[in-house]
């Protein structure tokens, strides 16, 4: 066998011969093209190739614009502490004031004056009321910040700079406010009503703004994870915020409301207490924010 192998590559003048070997004991094919690849040129005109050249090609998708990175509460671990905190309050208290969360849509709506006497108050409401109210202070204090990092550009540095004292201070201030609106309801309602018209106001209060740090909690959270929908998140958050305010001063309206003339009173009930101090109250804190920056 390899003297016939031998015979046979006599034949071969070159390497790149393109030639066919016959003699009476075998057929040798020489390989088409052993030096290098053919030119561009003649594979364009094979048809394989124009077959290939048919398929579809890859394209480099498009990517959106780098934005510079903009830190937030999210950002801060001791904004999120005091907001896990709020959170663990709850937890911690509603083993035993959870009979309070029960009742608290009965709180919000209920004017009835003689209250059924099976039913259970116990002495710990004191403490998941407590933790309510200070998670709803949480809330709005991180609403409050994001709000006005969107909406007052002037401020976005100074607010950048030191977030967890901008939230820690807007959660005072909303502290302050709502002991402030609870000591003027007590106020108003002894020296229009009786005790017990003012105890079942008071409670109405207590519960719309306790429900409230409940329903802003998710909002917060999505606002946090994703800033493209603060928007959005920010008009639900403050639809929120004034649909507790309007279950609030219905049933006021329906407590201390008698006849025409308590019409008058209660307009100037709204204008004095409900929409001047929130007004001062927003004006203040963005005179705040422009002395601190």
């Amino acid at each position: 066998m390899p003297s016939i192998v031998s015979q046979h590559t006599q034949h071969i003048d070159s390497v790149n011969a393109d030639t066919i070997v016959v003699d009476s004991d075998a057929i040798l094919l020489t390989p088409h093209y052993l030096d290098a690849f053919p030119e561009t040129d003649s594979i364009a005109k094979d048809s394989s190739v124009n077959e290939i050249s048919t398929l579809p090609s890859l394209q480099i998708p498009s990517a959106r614009e780098a934005k510079p990175f903009t830190p937030n509460p999210l950002h801060d671990p001791s904004c999120m502490s005091l907001m896990l905190a709020g959170l663990v309050l709850i937890l911690v208290s509603y083993r035993s004031g959870y009979k309070y969360l029960e009742n608290l849509v009965h709180n919000m709506f209920s004017t009835r004056r003689r209250e059924n006497l099976f039913e259970d108050h116990t002495l710990n409401e004191t403490k998941i009321l407590t933790a309510l109210t200070i998670n709803t202070c949480i809330m709005e204090a991180l609403i409050t910040y994001i709000a006005l990092f969107q909406w007052m550009p002037a401020l976005r540095q100074s607010l950048q700079s030191s977030i967890f004292m901008h939230v820690g201070l807007f959660a005072i201030i909303a502290m302050a406010f709502y002991l402030a609106q609870l000591c003027a309801y007590n106020l108003i309602g002894h020296v229009f009503s009786d005790g017990l018209n003012t105890k079942l106001w008071t409670d109405g209060f207590k519960a719309s703004h306790s429900l409230l740090g409940l329903l802003l909690f998710p909002v917060v959270a999505v606002l946090l994870i994703s800033p493209e929908l603060t928007k959005n998140l920010l008009i639900c958050a403050i639809s929120l915020y004034f649909c507790a305010r309007i279950v609030f001063i219905s049933k006021g309206f329906r407590i201390f409301y008698s006849n025409l003339p308590s019409l008058i009173y209660f307009i100037l009930y709204l204008c004095a207490v409900e929409i001047v101090p929130l007004a001062i109250l927003i004006a203040g804190i963005v005179s705040l924010c422009n002395w601190l920056q």
